[in-house]
């Protein structure tokens, strides 16, 4: 029977700007015993990766607009916290109820930009999104090749909310070593009829069941998802965003 498997690599300290990444987490998959083996999907949550790339910003170097002090000042929040998610904002999608959802630099659709000031350990500190997930996720994935010897896809994810449903679950952001997609337009479903629209975010769901295992205060950034069987493949998470001819929300 075919079966997935998931395992939380622990043992990883806390990440600070400039940390090797790789080393942490080469260090202690040596610590556990638990090697790689070629076709495994590391997956990394974004606020290590952030980390690392100094992606951590002081809410006090920021000097808020008049918008920000307004709207901070109507919802009761942060105007210096509100200036850093306006800097990272190439569009407002949707301003409500305290409640910004923005469209990022490299497009993607969430709330306050990826802005998250949650386990940056220090009061009036946010991390940021990184700037190219996707280069994140060719540097970890070449970085573990030259230590451990194996080539292994990585994914890296954050936690994004959905329209029409409740709840948060993770995303992939970044990717490197495999399709992001699985693109089943032109083969058949169980009774011969054609597919033309069925396109299914693996990376999305591949990220989203390894977040089972990377509680927010769990300390657990990496999990190793083995069992899926992918094609080797170089593309981009940014096949996974809406075009906006196709985007009847926008």
């Amino acid at each position: 029977m075919r079966t997935i498997s998931l395992t939380a690599i622990e043992g990883i300290p806390m990440v600070k700007a400039g940390d090797d990444l790789a080393a942490l987490i080469a260090r202690a998959l040596d610590d556990t015993g638990f090697g790689l083996e070629p076709g495994d999907i590391l997956v990394v949550c974004q606020k290590v990766v952030s980390k690392a790339e100094a992606r951590v910003v002081d809410l006090k170097d920021f000097e808020p607009s008049e918008f920000a002090r307004s709207y901070a000042k109507r919802w009761e929040k942060d105007p210096r916290a509100i200036e850093v998610v306006l800097r990272q904002t190439s569009r407002i999608v949707r301003n409500d109820r305290g409640v910004l959802i923005v469209e990022t630099g490299p497009g993607w659709v969430c709330a306050n930009a990826g802005v998250d000031e949650s386990n940056s350990l220090e009061d009036g500190r946010a991390i940021l999104l990184p700037e190219d997930p996707d280069a994140s996720a060719r540097c970890l994935r070449d970085q573990l090749r030259r230590r451990l010897g194996v080539t292994v896809a990585v994914l890296i994810t954050d936690t994004f909310g959905r329209p029409w449903r409740d709840g948060l679950t993770e995303v992939c952001l970044g990717i490197a070593g495999m399709n992001p997609i699985l693109d089943l337009r032109g083969t058949a479903d169980l009774g011969g009829r054609e597919l033309h629209h069925t396109v299914v975010a693996i990376a999305d769901e591949i990220a989203s069941a390894a977040g089972l295992l990377m509680e927010k205060a769990g300390a657990t950034p990496a999990v190793v998802v083995r069992g899926y069987k992918y094609d080797p493949f170089e593309g981009s998470a940014k096949v996974l965003i809406r075009p906006a001819e196709a985007d009847l929300f926008r």
